[in-house]
């Protein structure tokens, strides 16, 4: 805001100075105008006047001009002059010969120079361009001259006797005007390499630079630092994005290698004395990747240097925003841990040649999900979605990647459950994974019946869909905030846990009794609803990040940890026949405050945080919790045999009391009584904590669960 304010005061100095100034003219005009008329002699006191309002830069501006014309002037007529004196022509020489058709010829071409607009041209940035376009404007120029001169001095019947003479004539003028610009460029460019460069290297001021990008980017910005007068800037080296042996200096700027050797040639530098102050980046998103940039700026933070980004001009024309791609960015990055890896040689031996199904298939994780199912080669992979676009985007890249692969779109409202029963009968899949899911902690908070509708009903006409038509397992996607959850959301992905659970229990003692499998993990970066993005898309509008509470901390993962999870698990339960009724989960590490992850972020965009980013806190929302957990607390936490995976295991509610309790449930989201659905949800994430014999409490009644569950969401 200081900012703002100071620009607004010096904005209006220079309009009050501007208006002054322009008052001051204009009360001179009428002493101008009567000096005009009292004063015959006109011309003289004319000019007198009007020099007293012509600007001072407009009268050096004529005087350059003037030069520029004159010497132009000059090297027509005197070479022209000296050319004719060399001709041995008898009847050319004699004829041409003359003051007054050189003088004419010299004339017209300096007119026609002016008409082609050549001294609008500053010889200060004079470039190969210019000297093209130079030599067409001599070239036009010295034809119409020949042409005039010779027409009116009744010369035009010399005919094809002058065309040498013209052709060398264009020659040398070409070549001497070229000389006097690129002269008057080479010495302004000497001036401020070797004298401006000394009297600047010494004050305090003097701030030494190195350059990382390519090289057409690392001499414009060099040519475009010399020409800045104001900002003494030393550049003492250029870092290219790729090696090129080849290169060795840029417009006189040593070349000190590749990016991947900046902590080399700093060091190198430090020895001769002429360690960097800052360094500056060329930010177009097509030099250096995503992952090197924030390598490189990483690095330059450790050496303390101060970093400067510079986006491509030609970014915005071509519109290419430069950015960083966070999702693409290793995950010690963000978090300040390793990704964890997952081995997956068992996931191919359980989906090659077999029918898939993923729900969701449009989403973050579902999408992920097909694109590392294509590559196992299924039988055939069927996509499904309620929407149309996300499932039209998702079948286009496959079908790129993999045309030879059978995909199938299927567009499903997986509430229906007569339409869940048609689709399974359609396709008969093996395999079914269960991604589809409202996720977003408030929106579903403030929506409880579609809420529950999808995350509960429509769980079950998936899980009830793989028992009828015999499938061999279902994966089901959950969170952590079905762990103790306080918001709706969590509890409804809690109880679509308790009820494939139960479902899995259920065949204990049949071998070939569908497996029910519960993958839960934390928050996954870059999808839809995460605050990666949210951060992103604030940091590139210029906004101040926005977290809900200083303390507030989050479990993530990438999203390629998640579906090596939920692939890896499936593959485990089914090869190993593990026990039922687990739920895996990921081990990722200790949890993340969000404000040192937005902290992170900033940082990785080149910025300080509070300094040149402010953090804000708004509090927290509706459903939202403070801290996340990973096992609940009547849950044994039990190592799977897989690296980075753990079991959660915990005693079933009994399959006939929590269908009975989702049919209560989904009659409560067709009368669309909210409350009721909050009631039941609630109640059935409290009773596997709550002590009651479960089992005895359904047998004396299968609606008696009903009458704790006030009390049990009370004392929750």
């Amino acid at each position: 805001m200081d900012a703002i304010h100071l620009s607004r005061s010096r904005y209006m100095t220079i309009n009050r100075t501007e208006v002054a100034s322009i008052s001051a003219r204009q009360a001179e005009v009428p002493a101008v105008t009567a000096e005009l008329s009292t004063q015959q002699g006109g011309l003289r006191a004319a000019w007198s006047a009007l020099s007293r309002l012509q600007p001072k830069s407009g009268l050096r501006r004529l005087a350059r001009t003037s030069v520029v014309v004159s010497l132009d002037f000059m090297v027509i007529a005197i070479t022209l002059t000296f050319l004719i004196s060399l001709e041995q022509t008898s009847s050319l020489t004699p004829r041409i010969m003359n003051p007054s058709f050189v003088a004419l010829f010299s004339a017209v071409t300096t007119f026609c120079f002016f008409s082609a607009g050549l001294y609008k041209q500053n010889w200060r940035f004079v470039s190969l361009a210019d000297c093209s376009t130079l030599l067409l404007t001599v070239a036009g120029s010295l034809a119409v001259a020949w042409i005039t001169s010779l027409s009116a001095s009744e010369l035009f019947n010399l005919g094809v006797a002058v065309w040498p003479l013209m052709v060398v004539h264009f020659c040398v003028s070409a070549i001497l005007m070229l000389t006097m610009r690129m002269l008057r460029r080479s010495v302004r460019e000497l001036h401020a390499r070797f004298f401006s460069d000394a009297t600047t290297s010494t004050a305090s001021v003097s701030k030494r630079i190195v350059l990382i990008g390519d090289p057409e980017w690392a001499v414009s910005v060099i040519d475009l630092m010399r020409a800045n007068k104001t900002t003494p800037v030393n550049v003492i080296g250029v870092l290219l994005p790729r090696r090129a042996d080849t290169i060795t200096r840029l417009a006189g700027v040593p070349v000190l290698g590749c990016h991947f050797d900046f902590a080399r040639s700093l060091e190198a530098l430090a020895l001769k004395g002429k360690k960097p102050d800052a360094v500056v980046v060329c930010d177009d998103g097509v030099n250096l990747s995503d992952m090197e940039l924030a390598q490189v700026m990483r690095q330059i933070r450790e050496h303390g240097l101060e970093l400067i980004r510079i986006n491509d001009p030609w970014n915005k024309l071509l519109e290419r925003p430069p950015s960083v791609d966070f999702d693409k960015l290793p995950i010690s990055d963000l978090l300040g841990r390793q990704e964890v890896e997952l081995k997956g040689e068992a996931i191919s031996r359980q989906v090659l040649g077999q029918c898939v199904l993923v729900t969701g298939a449009g989403g973050t994780i579902g999408g992920e999900l097909v694109r590392q199912l294509a590559g196992f080669r299924p039988s055939k992979l069927v996509l499904v979605d309620h929407c149309e676009f996300a499932l039209y985007s998702i079948e286009m890249r496959l079908r790129e990647a993999y045309p030879d692969l059978t995909i199938v779109p299927e567009l499903c409202n997986i509430r229906d459950g007569l339409e869940v029963r048609r689709l399974f009968a359609r396709h008969l899949p093996s395999i079914v994974y269960h991604a589809a899911a409202l996720k977003h902690v408030p929106m579903v908070e403030m929506n409880p019946c579609g809420g529950a509708h999808t995350n509960i009903i429509g769980t079950r006409n998936i899980a009830d869909a793989v028992c009828e038509f015999s499938a061999r397992a279902m994966v089901q996607v959950s969170t952590d905030k079905a762990v103790n959850p306080i918001g709706l959301m969590g509890a409804t992905k809690r109880v679509g846990e308790l009820y494939c659970q139960s479902l899995d229990f259920c065949g204990i003692d049949d071998a070939d009794a569908p497996r029910f499998m519960t993958v839960r993990f934390g928050n996954v970066l870059g999808s839809s609803g995460s605050v990666v993005p949210l951060f992103k898309r604030q940091l590139l509008e210029g906004r101040p990040l926005t977290i809900t509470h200083p303390d507030i901390e989050r479990f993530f993962m990438s999203v390629q940890e998640a579906v090596h999870l939920i692939l890896e698990s499936s593959s485990h339960a089914l090869e190993a026949n593990s026990t039922r009724g687990s739920i895996f989960v990921l081990d990722m590490g200790e949890p993340v405050k969000i404000i040192d992850l937005a902290r992170r972020m900033i940082r990785l965009f080149g910025l300080e945080p509070d300094i040149d980013v402010p953090i804000q806190v708004v509090g927290l929302r509706p459903g939202e919790k403070l801290f996340e957990e990973l096992f609940d607390s009547c849950e044994e936490e039990v190592e799977s045999g897989i690296d980075g995976l753990q079991e959660a295991r915990s005693k079933p509610i009994p399959l006939p009391l929590i269908s009975k309790a989702i049919d209560q449930l989904h009659a409560a989201i067709r009368a669309g009584n909210a409350a009721e659905v909050l009631q039941i949800t609630h109640t059935l994430t409290k009773l596997p904590s709550s002590g009651v014999d479960m089992t005895s409490l359904y047998e004396k009644s299968p609606t008696a669960w009903r009458a704790i569950g006030p009390k049990l969401v009370m004392e929750a």
